[in-house]
């Protein structure tokens, strides 16, 4: 059974820092990008951030570039999001995705697995 189980969200005052943890089984996870995304209510889901499976790129929205890092450790299975200089518009829930193969990391529709989710509140 496929699985991604994101952890790590909570309350925390702006300018605070989070880190969310994704935690894989049930696929190859050294073969598939890790990408995060977030959706706060009322509003679509955006991509956050990537990181890609082999070669260790990543992406960032405009949004959280300079404030948020990407990174992983495939001898775990895990994918993270350090997030640092919070702000109360990144108040939202915040998933973590796996795509095999994509083309646009921004595209929540071609990831193939996604977890449950963890809210970040960010208090002003």
């Amino acid at each position: 059974e496929v699985q991604l189980v994101e952890s790590g969200g909570g309350l925390v005052q702006a300018g605070g820092s989070l880190r969310l943890s994704c935690v894989a089984s049930g696929f190859t996870f050294e073969n598939y990008a890790i990408g995060w995304f977030r959706q706060a209510p009322g509003k679509e889901r955006e991509g956050v951030s990537c990181i890609d499976a082999n070669v260790r790129k990543t992406y960032y929205a405009d949004s959280v570039k300079g404030r948020f890092t990407i990174s992983r450790d495939n001898a775990k299975n895990t994918a993270y999001l350090q997030m640092n200089k919070l702000k109360p518009e990144d108040t939202a829930a915040y998933y973590c995705a796996a795509v095999g193969y994509g083309s646009t990391w921004y595209n929540h529709h071609e990831y193939d697995y996604w977890g449950q989710g963890t809210q970040v509140t960010v208090s002003s």
